[in-house]
């Protein structure tokens, strides 16, 4: 018979945490406990594991906040993470588990932001199934601009106009520059424009590109050594993805960031997607018109990514799958 254990995550679970995540079937290298522990001072961490006859068979990154528990506040998606060959059998009781440990710790409430499919190396939609058994209420549903056809890829007639404004100035694209980018361009565009700061500082960013020199990249168009634009990248096992992107204010006239774009959907035309990340406002339920147009004219079509809350009790409605 099998035996089910539900286990918190603490330090010394470090290199099997990270072992596992590398071989799970629907997991990026944003699970690696690096890149999760980055800004540990702001959340409280609550990822847990399942184990089946003390074998890892699971992960769940996640975060506590009062007496609700998120999958992860801190990154861009999360979920729950299994390995390649797992039967759907052992993922229902294993998340049942998971539900039922939660509700022994009294949490009530699950806040579950689900990986969008993109970023599977293998089919995993196990987890669709399951949160409409639990009757999960659906409470964001971001809207993700993906181009998931790379071998057509033709951008707009708006577009080639600004990249070949781009070539006759002779600008360049190179991947020095980072801190001026960031503190000058980036920063300066999202207070006046969202009066908002990046989610990363200076310096979180560059400790993450020393810990994941493959997985996170900096380009950037120049002219004269003059940075105009710039963008950072997260590259993972299927996704090419735009993390962040800015440019000077005069990027129209020198088309510095539709070129840059255009460059870097062809650097990574091996890749199965380029993703543009979300276009949306008011809590994920409105799209921004313009954004949304600037990233079709690339090409790119909508992947939604939605999160759930679920009722840790509702576990009980997981043992009337089989007949």
């Amino acid at each position: 018979m099998q035996s089910y254990e539900v286990i918190k995550y603490s330090p010394q679970f470090y290199d099997e945490w990270n072992e596992f995540v590398m071989t799970s079937k629907n997991a990026t290298f944003l699970f690696q406990r690096d890149f999760m522990e980055y800004h540990q001072d702001r959340f409280e961490d609550y990822s847990l594991m399942v184990f089946i006859n003390k074998k890892l068979i699971a992960v769940f990154p996640a975060n506590l906040e009062k007496d609700i528990v998120y999958s992860h506040k801190g990154l861009s998606y999360g979920g729950f993470l299994v390995q390649n060959k797992i039967r759907f059998n052992d993922f229902t009781c294993a998340f049942k588990s998971l539900l039922r440990f939660l509700e022994n710790e009294n949490i009530e409430k699950l806040y579950l932001k689900k990986i969008p499919t993109i970023y599977h190396k293998h089919l995993s939609e196990e987890m669709d199934y399951i949160l409409s058994v639990l009757e999960a209420k659906e409470y964001t549903n971001d809207s993700y601009f993906v181009i998931d056809n790379l071998s057509n890829y033709v951008p707009n007639r708006n577009r080639k106009r600004a990249i070949k404004i781009f070539r006759e100035k002779e600008l360049v694209i190179s991947n020095d520059g980072i801190d001026f980018f960031w503190e000058h361009i980036l920063k300066k565009n999202l207070k006046d424009r969202f009066g908002v700061n990046p989610v990363h500082t200076i310096g979180e960013i560059k400790y993450l590109m020393e810990k994941f020199p493959k997985n996170i990249v900096f380009f950037s168009a120049k002219f004269n050594d003059e940075i105009l634009a710039g963008v950072v990248m997260f590259i993972t096992d299927n996704v090419a993805h735009f993390q962040y992107s800015s440019g000077t204010d005069s990027r129209s006239q020198n088309g510095s960031l539709d070129a840059i774009f255009n460059y870097i959907i062809k650097a990574y035309s091996d890749k199965k997607y380029i993703s543009f990340g979300s276009s949306s406002t008011d809590n994920s339920l409105k799209i921004k018109k313009g954004l949304a147009y600037w990233k079709e004219s690339f090409g790119a079509t909508l992947t939604a990514q939605k999160s759930y809350i679920i009722n840790t009790g509702n576990h009980l409605n997981l043992s009337d799958i089989f007949k």
